[in-house]
């Protein structure tokens, strides 16, 4: 009988856990490559999960594609790892065994930028040798994102009729990546092609069961189940789980009582959870008809608050605004800066944006800082987030946060690299890149978090984005910026320029965009700080008049100090005559410099006619 026949009227038992169980055995490498250097260890795992009543094993394939290979140098092995892993569950197997071929999701919770079309040509490489090497059918498992799971779908469909199970893995119950409803994701994979569709990993068995007591039984296909053993626990610097095989035994009655056909386990696994597995199914009988739980899910308020800012973008559009950069200290005392935040706010700037460990040196945090100017002085926090320091989780509580203090203006950028700052040997964390992390903000405007899950209300982040126009080819920085605005930025915020021409170039290269952009104007101390950042500074370039200009100043700091306004004056005029927004940064505290030059751009505005 074939194996979409057996699930009519049967549950079938799948098996558990490679990956785990060999990280158990003490295995410290691709777990892959054992199937060449070590198959008797994979034969005896499969053994032990068939005689354990695993009615189908899967091949360790799961990530043998060229582009996970390629992090061990194993890319030109994929045929082979392949195929030898078929030729392993074989031999393991029973005449009554199926086997699937295993293929695992490459874009991972945290959205590696893989593009599709590298990833289908991976997919369709890998599935192509387990289907020549004799399969009984293929499990596609751990997509957490919905388009390469329907594009792994499609693709091997059109590559075979044999049966395709395809399980996905939720960030929160009941909802995908985005917040894709599991039942609108199901649907959509069965109308791909998928003839099982289920949930793996990610979760143990009560989180999993939660999530499909809201599907409903499918009339397209059959549902599968493939529940980690518990949370994962770390001791002594190992991942362990519970070993639980009873209580598996009880949540698998429930899980057939949910509609789920196909029943086997993920991380944490193990032949006994398996055994467990089998037992019940034996004295449970598949459902025909269930009763579905509506996915429980928070209001959204769609109100705006009482009291919300004008957004910056839509302020510069309809008149000359500034915006001040002052960098939060990095000694404890905040006195200063609070001084200088005084003086811009007294100025009339439109806003004082405060860096998140600029240079990767730590300082007092911007969040901090940018609650006390908003408290004590009234002022508009612009903060920056950068995706080196926080992981998923850590930015999405950093937004949190910045919303529970109604501080909505975020510059979203990469982050200088740990190795420039004070702690070269500092971890950077790089869960995302300034695209995503944009877009994950923008998420959080339409009330979800980065998991998919509800948070009860929309928050209300106008979102900046950085923009370095001291390139050599200024129309490629400006396709990167496009980008950055189909990820949802809603205004620019460039690095210092020190060139009058480039300024005007800028303003040809962009005037089709309808997104504003702040340009950046710092203002020199003295030669010395010239040549820094001509030199040091990625993305900053001074023209060798402003250089020369500054060095005859010599060690004088008061003619310095002159001539580094005269220069960024000249700036300003020219930003003025094609732009409504300027971005001055305060260099050193000096904020008396930026005052000046913020009462400059109010008189010269009055006058300046933009083009």
């Amino acid at each position: 009988m074939t194996f979409l026949n057996q699930l009519q009227s049967n549950v079938l038992i799948g098996d558990g856990a490679m990956g785990t169980q060999l990280y158990a055995l003490g295995v410290d490498q691709c777990f892959e490559e054992l199937n060449q250097t070590h198959p008797e260890m994979i034969v005896d795992l499969h053994e032990k999960y068939v005689n354990a009543g695993a009615d189908m094993i899967q091949t360790n394939s799961y990530a043998a594609n060229a582009i996970k290979l390629e992090k061990y140098g194993l890319a030109k092995q994929v045929k082979d790892i392949n195929y030898q892993s078929v030729k392993l569950a074989k031999q393991a197997s029973h005449t009554d065994t199926y086997i699937f071929g295993t293929i695992g999701g490459i874009r991972r919770f945290q959205l590696e930028e893989v593009g599709l079309e590298d990833i289908r040509n991976t997919f369709k490489e890998q599935a192509e040798i387990l289907l020549e090497s004799g399969v009984n059918g293929l499990l596609l498992e751990t997509f957490y994102d919905l388009e390469e799971a329907k594009l792994a779908v499609e693709l091997t469909r059109n590559l075979t009729s044999l049966p395709i199970v395809m399980n996905i893995s939720l960030g929160e119950i009941g909802v995908l990546n985005g917040g894709i409803p599991v039942t609108e994701a199901f649907k959509a994979l069965y109308n791909n092609g998928a003839d099982v569709v289920g949930l793996n990993c990610r979760m143990g068995p009560y989180h999993m069961l939660r999530s499909f007591e809201t599907v409903p039984l499918p009339t397209e296909g059959y549902l599968a189940a493939y529940p980690n053993a518990s949370l994962p626990d770390f001791r002594d610097g190992r991942v362990f789980y519970q070993s639980n095989a009873d209580y598996f035994q009880s949540m698998g009655k429930k899980f057939i009582e949910q509609g789920v056909r196909l029943l086997g386990g993920c991380c944490g696994t193990t032949p006994e959870h398996i055994a467990a597995f089998a037992k019940i199914k034996k004295e449970v009988a598949p459902i025909t008809s269930k009763v579905v739980r509506p996915l429980h899910q928070m209001m959204v308020k769609d109100q705006t608050p009482a009291k919300v800012d004008k957004p910056l973008p839509e302020i510069v559009k309809e008149r000359h605004s500034v915006i001040v950069e002052l960098d939060p200290p990095k000694k404890l005392s905040t006195e200063a800066f609070m001084q200088g935040a005084k003086a811009l706010q007294d100025s009339g700037v439109d806003a004082i944006t405060m860096a998140d460990n600029s240079l990767a040196s730590p300082r007092v945090d911007n969040l901090a800082l940018g609650s006390m100017v908003k408290q004590h002085l009234s002022a508009r926090p612009l903060v920056h987030i950068t995706c080196r320091d926080r992981n998923l989780i850590g930015l999405q509580s950093h937004l949190m946060g910045l919303h529970a203090l109604g501080m909505n203006d975020i510059l979203a950028i990469t982050g200088d690299p740990t190795k420039v700052g004070d702690f070269p040997g500092a971890t950077s964390v790089y869960d995302l890149t300034s695209f995503q992390l944009i877009q994950l903000i923008k998420q959080l405007n339409d009330g979800i978090s980065f998991s998919g899950k509800e948070l009860g209300e929309k928050s209300q982040f106008s979102v900046g984005a950085a923009f370095n126009p001291n390139v050599k080819y200024l129309d490629k920085a400006v396709k990167r910026l496009e980008k950055k605005i189909e990820s949802g930025a809603d205004y620019f915020m460039t690095q210092p320029i020190y060139n009058e021409t480039q300024i005007e170039a800028l303003y040809h290269e962009t005037k089709h965009l309808s997104h504003p952009i702040y340009v950046g104007i710092m203002p020199l101390t003295n030669s010395r700080n010239a040549e820094f950042l001509h030199n040091e500074v990625p993305g900053i370039k001074l023209t060798d008049n402003i250089r020369s200009a500054m060095a005859n100043c010599g060690e004088d700091r008061a003619a310095s100090t002159q001539e580094g306004l005269s220069i960024a004056k000249s700036l300003i005029d020219t930003t003025l005559e094609y732009f409504n927004g300027i971005y001055l940064i305060t260099p050193f505290l000096r904020y008396e410099m930026t005052v000046e030059l913020k009462e400059y751009i109010d008189q010269k505005a009055k006058s300046t006619r933009r083009v």
